[in-house]
C-alpha cells in the first residue's frame, strides 16, 4: 500500500510539473546585435584567397558574392604637436622684413591648441573626470601636463566663453516661457579644508515654444531668489518654478507662474506689479512683490485631498462639481476620526 500511494504521489507530482512547464511563456529571443552607426567612418580590409584558381580541379574562380562582417573600435586620445613655420623675408632693397601673422589662439603664448583644450573641457565637465585623471592619462603618453596648468586653462576658457554664454542668456530671455530651478553643489572652501553648499542655478526654454531647446546654468552661492531677479531683469513672460519661498519674488516680474508640473501643483493666475527695488533685503524684497498682487489662495490646501484624476480634470475645466469640491476647505479632525471610527465599526469581528 505504502508503495503503491507513494507512485501514486509521485505521479501526480511529475503531471503537475508537465502542466506548469507547457503553461509558462517560451523565452523571448534577444535581440540581434545592432547595426554600428552609419555616421562613422569606415576602414575596409579586403581579405583575398591565396590563388585565383580552384584548389580541387584548378579552373578560375568567379566572384559570386561576398561576407562582410563590421567591428567597432576606437582610438584613444592621441596626443601630437602642431609646428607652426613662419619664413621671415627681406628686401634687398630698403631691408624690410616680412613674415606671416602669427596665428590666432585662444590662450595667447600657450602651448595648447584648441583640440586639446576641448578635451580637457569636455573630460572635466562631461564625463566628470577631475583634472588629476586627466594628467595621468597624459602622463601614460609621455606627456606632462601638471594640475595647475590644467586649471589654469580652465579659467581662461572660462573668461574666453563669457560672451557666449552671454549671448546665449540674451536669446534665452526672448522666449515667453522659461522653467528654472536650482540645485546644490559642493564646492571647495581653500584655507579651512573644508566645502561650501553653493547653488547652480538651472534656466531652460519650453519645448512647445519654436527655436532650438536652450539650457544655461548660473552659479551663484545661495539659492535666494534675488539671484534669479537680477538674471531675468527686464523680462516678461512666464516662469515655471516650484514652490519654494525664495522663488516668491520672482512673481514680481512675471506675467504669470504656472505651478510646477513635476509637484504636480496647478498654475496660479499671478499679477504683475512693479519689479520692486534691487537693493531690498530679502525678506522686505518678497513682502514688496507680493504687496500689489492678486495672489489666489493655496493651491495645496484646496487640492491636496484631490486624486491625480480629479487635478487633471480641473486643470482642464471640464468638471464644474470638481471646481466646487476644490474649493471647499478640507474636512475637520472631528469629521476625519467619526469618519475612521465609522469604517472600523464596520470591520468584522
Amino acid at each position: 500500500m505504502f508503495e503503491e500511494s507513494w507512485n501514486t504521489d509521485t505521479s501526480a507530482l511529475e503531471a503537475e510539473v508537465e502542466q506548469v512547464a507547457s503553461t509558462r511563456q517560451p523565452k523571448r529571443e534577444r535581440a540581434g546585435r545592432q547595426p554600428l552607426p552609419d555616421h562613422l567612418p569606415r576602414i575596409e580590409h579586403r581579405h583575398e584567397p591565396e590563388g585565383c584558381t580552384c584548389g580541387q580541379c584548378g579552373k578560375d574562380l568567379v566572384k559570386i558574392g561576398e561576407d562582410i562582417s563590421e567591428q567597432l573600435d576606437v582610438e584613444p586620445a592621441r596626443f601630437f604637436v602642431h609646428r607652426h613655420i613662419r619664413p621671415q623675408y627681406a628686401c634687398r632693397a630698403c631691408e624690410a622684413v616680412s613674415a606671416a601673422p602669427i596665428p590666432p589662439a585662444v590662450i595667447d603664448g600657450g602651448m595648447a591648441a584648441p583640440g586639446l583644450l576641448t578635451w580637457v573641457m569636455v573630460s572635466k565637465f562631461m564625463d566628470h573626470l577631475p583634472l588629476y585623471r586627466l594628467e595621468q592619462i597624459a602622463a601614460r603618453s609621455g606627456v606632462t601636463l601638471s594640475r595647475s596648468t590644467l586649471a589654469e586653462w580652465v579659467g581662461r576658457i572660462g573668461v574666453a566663453l563669457q560672451p557666449l554664454a552671454d549671448r546665449l542668456a540674451e536669446i534665452l530671455r526672448q522666449r515667453t516661457v522659461l522653467h528654472a530651478d536650482e540645485t546644490p553643489v559642493q564646492q571647495l572652501d581653500p584655507g579651512r579644508g573644508k566645502t561650501l553648499r553653493a547653488f547652480l542655478w538651472a534656466y531652460r526654454s519650453c519645448d512647445l515654444e519654436q527655436g532650438d531647446p536652450l539650457v544655461l546654468f548660473d552659479y551663484q552661492a545661495d539659492r535666494r531668489g534675488k539671484h534669479a531677479r537680477n538674471f531675468l531683469q527686464g523680462w516678461k513672460g512666464a516662469l515655471m518654478v516650484d514652490d519654494y519661498a525664495s522663488n516668491t519674488p520672482s512673481r514680481s516680474w512675471t506675467n504669470s507662474m504656472p505651478g510646477s508640473s513635476a509637484h504636480g501643483s496647478p498654475p496660479p493666475r499671478v499679477a504683475a506689479p512693479p519689479r520692486p527695488s534691487t537693493t531690498a533685503s530679502n525678506a522686505g524684497m518678497q513682502s514688496s512683490a507680493t504687496s500689489g498682487m492678486a495672489v489666489t489662495p493655496s493651491i495645496t490646501t484646496r487640492w491636496k485631498m484631490l486624486s491625480v484624476l480629479l487635478r487633471l480634470v480641473k486643470r482642464i475645466g471640464c468638471s464644474p462639481a470638481v471646481n466646487a469640491r476644490a474649493a471647499a476647505p478640507p474636512p475637520s479632525r472631528a469629521c476625519s476620526q467619526r469618519r475612521n471610527s465609522t469604517a472600523s465599526s464596520r470591520l468584522p469581528g
